[in-house]
This record gives structure tokens, sequence and C-alpha cells, in this order.
């Protein structure tokens, strides 16, 4: 009786599938090498891992001859159609909210932390070169004080930031560039200067603005209730 047929069904597989060497017969498999005392064995690769290999490499050139070849569909095709029914679910999403993303509606941070990531990108998106770092003014204008060119507040000061300044002055409009939550921080943290103390500060330019409102606009109310 064989050695073979004294195993059990299941050392059987292990061996078929392992064709690993039996303990004790090393030296059928003994190569001539010998590094300082340590001898080879000429095991073979497991039969289960050669046929891995082979079938990555028969999944390779299926998947590589499916997508450039046929053109079927594959990840590129799966990235846009999710990225597709994103957009349009952002979409039904702002049309049923409209309220949730009219600008006109934003109002000013006050906190400080909101504040403060307005100061960082103040210094960060090149507001300083024309404005200055402690907002005094410079090619642009002084930020400190209580006049406007192009309006006061918080929604005029954001739309300036959005829309950009007068033809030819050299203000560019940000919202291609600055994202809208950005550009709240920015026009926040601006307002909030008002009434600091700049090293050199500009002359006033454009018009008197108090509480958001343009001066004259607010004599003609104080006026209309006397």
């Amino acid at each position: 009786m064989s050695h073979n047929e004294n195993m059990s069904f299941w050392q059987r597989f292990i061996k078929s599938v392992t064709k690993a060497n039996e303990l004790g017969k090393e030296e059928d498999v003994m190569l001539d090498h010998d590094y300082d005392g340590i001898k080879e064995l000429d095991n073979v690769l497991p039969p289960w891992w050669v046929w891995g290999f082979y079938i990555t490499i028969a999944i390779s050139i299926f998947y590589y001859i499916a997508i450039y070849v046929f053109g079927w569909y594959g990840q590129e095709d799966e990235y846009r159609a999710e990225l597709k029914a994103f957009q349009d679910k952002k979409a039904a999403y702002r049309k049923a909210h409209p309220e949730l993303f009219k600008t006109e509606n934003l109002v000013a941070y006050t906190d400080a932390a909101s504040l403060e990531k307005g100061k960082q990108l103040f210094a960060t998106k090149t507001c300083v070169a024309c404005h200055a770092a402690d907002g005094g003014g410079g090619i642009g204008p002084n930020l400190t004080d209580e006049y406007w060119i192009l309006g006061g507040g918080f929604q005029n000061v954001f739309n300036t930031i959005s829309k950009g300044g007068r033809p030819g002055k050299g203000m560019v409009a940000w919202e291609a560039t600055i994202s809208q939550e950005d550009r709240h921080l920015l026009a926040s943290y601006v307002l909030s200067l008002k009434g600091t103390k700049p090293a050199n500060p500009k002359a006033a330019q454009g018009d008197l603005w108090k509480d958001g409102k343009k001066v004259e606009k607010v004599e003609e109310e104080k006026a209309a209730t006397e």
C-alpha cells in the first residue's frame, strides 16, 4: 500500500494544491548550492499560486481589450455618470430651495473664528497688495473708515469682491476663483476693519455710510419719520 493511499482526502487535496515535498525527503530536491552551510531546496511553486498568476494575466488582457479596444463601459464612464448624477441632484436641490443659495440672504459673520479665517484669506488672496495688511489702503481705498466708493454694508462689499470694482481700476471679479464661502468670510473681515487704526491710512474716498446705509438715505429716512 502506497503512502498516498494512507492519506485522508483533505491531506491529498492539500498536497495537490501545494505540491509540497514530504518531510524527510529533502535530499531528493536538495540543490548543490551552499551558502555558509545553508542549502537550498528546489521546491516547485504551489499550483494555486501559478494558476492565480495565469488568471490575473488573463483578466488583465481581457480588461485591456474590453475597455481600450472595444470601448466597453469603464471607470471613466462610471465616474462621469456618478458626477452627472450628483450635479443633477444638486441642481434639483438648488431649484427646490432657492432661498438657501441667494446671496441676498447672507449676513456678515461676527464670531472670532470666522473673522480669523477672513483675515487669513485677506492676507493670502492678494488683498494686501492693494489695501495694505492693516486695511489702510494703497492702490486701493482705505477699508477702515466709513467711506465707500461702491457702497458700504455687507451686501455691497460682498458684491464688490464678487463682481469686481470699477472698470480699469484693478479690482477684479473674484467669484470665478474664490468660493462663495470664502468671499463671505472676506467681506465679513473687511467690515470688521472699520474703526481700526492703520499705520498709514489713505484719505477717504467715496460716500459716507453708517450702519449699512448711505448717510443721505439715512437723513432722508430720519426726516420722513419726524
